[in-house]
Parts: structure tokens; C-alpha cells; sequence
């Protein structure tokens, strides 16, 4: 049991308390109140994971994906910045803790301060600048294939109809 204790405290974030549930039950990680501006690397068996009352802005896409085993989150009292980036949290909340989310206010942007990440809508978020460039190359090439399409058909009609009166002109004659 001493080993067993050994491991669990390497594994435990420096900034952060943690407490064995027990033998195969997982780890309580209690990193509330630290002034906390990141989240710190989590040891996969966590069951538990306290965050609230920090200094947390965002969380880094990806950061929580390793936490299977995670059966309760408190993650409120922390000054979300929700602009695009806090689209991963939100996500991740809705499969791992949906109440949560009432729980969780912004506080920044401005047109978004004190709302909870549940009233968040996709136009509030903004647009992810990340995602643009490749939106926009889609859409370009789309677009470059309709006006080449619409030339061509518009060619082809004035074609027809200047084949077509030369074909009357010569019937009359």
C-alpha cells in the first residue's frame, strides 16, 4: 500500500491535493483556490477533479480528453475568457457534466460577460480564425467553379444565338 501511495502522490500536480478514493476507485484532485492560470497535467485515473475559484481563462483543446474515468467536474468561479476558444470546454462539459454548465460564467468579452456557458450560441463565439482560411479556400474554389460554369454556359448561348440568326439569315435569302 505504501508503493500504491508512492505512485499516486508522483503523479499528483504540485499545485494540487490529491486524495486516493481507495484502491482501483481513482484519485480525488482538489486544485481549487491556487490561483491557477492553466490547467495542470492530470493523472488519467481521476475521478474526481476539483478546479473552481482559480484564475483559469481557457482550457487548451484536448487537455481533459485523457480523463475516462471522470465522474464529477467543478469547474465554476474562474474568469472564462469565451470567444472561440472556450468551444472545446463547452463540448467537453455537455459529455462529462452537463449541470455544469449553469454554473460557469464568462467574464469577458464584453457582449458576453456574466452569461452562462449554456446560453453561449455559435455566433457569440465568434468565428474560429483557425477555421477560416480553410472555409475560405473551400468557398473560393466552389465559387471559382460556378463563375467558370456560368461563363462557359453564357458563351455557349451567345454562340447558339449568333449561329442560330446566321442559320435564319440564310433561310430567308
Amino acid at each position: 500500500s505504501l508503493l500504491f501511495h508512492m505512485t499516486q502522490t508522483e503523479v499528483c500536480p504540485p499545485s494540487c491535493n490529491c486524495k486516493s478514493l481507495g484502491e482501483m476507485k481513482g484519485l480525488q484532485i482538489d486544485c481549487s483556490s491556487r490561483k491557477l492560470t492553466e490547467v495542470p497535467a492530470l493523472p488519467i485515473d481521476t475521478k474526481r477533479l476539483y478546479l473552481h475559484n482559480n484564475s483559469l481563462t481557457s482550457v487548451p483543446p484536448g487537455a481533459l480528453d485523457s480523463l475516462r474515468s471522470l465522474k464529477e467536474v467543478k469547474i465554476f468561479d474562474n474568469p472564462w475568457n469565451c470567444d472561440c476558444r472556450i468551444l472545446y470546454l463547452k463540448l467537453w462539459l455537455e459529455d462529462i457534466s452537463a449541470p455544469s454548465l449553469e454554473n460557469i460564467r464568462c467574464a469577458s468579452p464584453a457582449p458576453v460577460r456574466m452569461k452562462t456557458l449554456r446560453q453561449l450560441t455559435g455566433n457569440e463565439l465568434g468565428i474560429c480564425k483557425r477555421l477560416l482560411p480553410i472555409k475560405c479556400l473551400e468557398f473560393f474554389w466552389r465559387d471559382l467553379i460556378l463563375i467558370a460554369g456560368a461563363i462557359i454556359t453564357l458563351i455557349l448561348v451567345a454562340w447558339a444565338l449568333k449561329f442560330s440568326k446566321k442559320l435564319v439569315c440564310r433561310i430567308n435569302l
